[in-house]
């Protein structure tokens, strides 16, 4: 958000679910020249933003935590103005069903399974509703969206290889992108 107000956004509106991160944000967003206006709430819930009121809604590693994503969607589809462009990323939903095995990555998990799961990642201690990449995508287009755009490239820096079980690895993302990016704009 401190980047869009940077860049001269008109406001910035901010959603979140803990209050440990809206406080976090309101430290980091006080020296704007804009108005700040940040809501603790789940995004499956309207905390009070209008409708047909934002040209640009993202969401930064923040969709995929949903428990509801149709009802998720079918809210930032009615807050943006028609014509309005919808950004997110999450991880890419084939990155947690690859892990590292004596010494290969396997699948250890179903990609066409879908449903709320420990992840490891959080060493099992956090539920994330795993997802299909054509999930994400045809659930935005049952809410009224036109998709412009997905990425799901892989760039892996000339950097020396790293531990192949860390979560993130190098050498994990030779065989899967880690991440996925998707623009949609509201019709």
């Amino acid at each position: 958000m401190s980047y869009m107000g940077n860049q001269g956004a008109g406001e910035l509106w901010g959603l979140d679910l803990t209050t440990k991160q809206i406080e976090a944000a309101t430290g980091v967003l006080r020296e704007q020249n804009t108005t700040v206006k940040l809501f603790e709430s789940p995004m499956e819930e309207n905390p009070g933003l209008p409708s047909n009121y934002f040209d640009v809604v993202y969401s930064i590693y923040a969709l995929g935590w949903t428990y509801d994503l149709k009802k998720t969607l079918s809210h930032v589809h009615s807050y943006l103005k028609t014509g309005g462009t919808f950004i997110f990323s999450w991880e890419n939903p084939m990155h947690d069903r690859l892990q590292y095995r004596d010494g290969e990555f396997v699948m250890t998990k179903s990609y066409v399974k879908e449903g709320p799961e420990y992840n490891e990642g959080w060493n099992k201690s956090v539920v994330i509703h795993h997802r299909k990449l054509t999930t994400y995508i045809n659930t935005l287009i049952q809410c009224g969206f036109t998709i412009e755009h997905v990425i799901d490239d892989v760039v892996i820096a000339d950097i020396p290889s790293d531990n192949p079980e860390r979560w993130y690895a190098s050498q994990k993302a030779e065989w899967v992108p880690s991440t996925f990016i998707v623009k949609a704009r509201k019709r």
